[in-house]
């Protein structure tokens, strides 16, 4: 092979290995993501996970609904099912935007973390950029953990109401649900813990302490439920 063409190749490699640096997460393949999830980076870590559990319930329970639509034994049900499969497909494409949105997050506060603290002033501006891009880190997989949790209703209707051969489907969607919200609270809950706005923290805790008793409760239930009637 001449050299033009070695070139060439090792061209197109390195240009190859650029574009899959600077690529979206969401915009990777399956195989790419988990293993740069496996990887040594901190990017993808928890919080992009937890909004791909959420778009992953979402598909699921769209496609419990698309599967309802059209059976003649869930006619009563078809219009609402219609509805909650246009209203899953809106989700899944908000929560699999998360995947980035919480990766940015993250990055931000690392950003601020490598701000220069030589002088005083430097320090000043340095704590006030952490604080800043550390509440930004929180208020992403807490809008994340509360959208997902305003899906729980949704999810179980779609559940108990739509077509039956695909219910453990929506119950599969319903706890990945659940771990999209648990692991996005999580996330909120270390990020709180260095954050010194006392009401900023209190207010995030009460409605991590109140999403996330509520939901585990609910989960057991719907299982409960599930396991009664396959």
């Amino acid at each position: 092979m001449c050299q033009c063409a070695n070139s060439f190749i090792t061209f197109n490699f390195s240009l190859l290995i650029f574009n899959f640096q600077f690529m979206k997460l969401q915009d990777l393949t399956l195989k790419q993501f988990i293993e740069k999830t496996a990887g040594n980076g901190a990017i993808p870590g928890g919080g992009s996970s937890s909004a791909l559990n959420a778009a992953i319930a979402s598909a699921l329970t769209e496609m419990m609904a698309n599967l309802t639509v059209g059976k003649k034994n869930y006619a009563d049900e078809e219009e609402q099912m219609k509805k909650i499969a246009e209203e899953m497909g809106e989700s899944r494409m908000q929560f699999i935007n998360d995947i980035d949105r919480d990766a940015d997050a993250y990055s931000s506060v690392m950003e601020a973390y490598r701000l220069p603290k030589e002088t005083d002033e430097q320090k000043a501006v340095r704590s006030e950029k952490i604080q800043e891009a550390m509440k930004g880190a929180s208020l992403v997989p807490m809008d994340v953990a509360e959208r997902a949790y305003k899906m729980f209703d949704t999810i179980i209707e779609t559940v108990r109401k739509g077509n039956k051969n695909a219910v453990t489907d929506g119950m599969v969607g319903l706890m990945a649900c659940r771990t999209a919200i648990m692991g996005a609270l999580l996330n909120v809950r270390i990020n709180l813990s260095g954050i010194h706005d006392p009401f900023f923290v209190e207010e995030l805790k009460d409605k991590c302490d109140r999403i996330e008793k509520e939901i585990l409760t609910r989960e057991n239930q719907m299982i409960e439920w599930v396991k009664s009637v396959i």
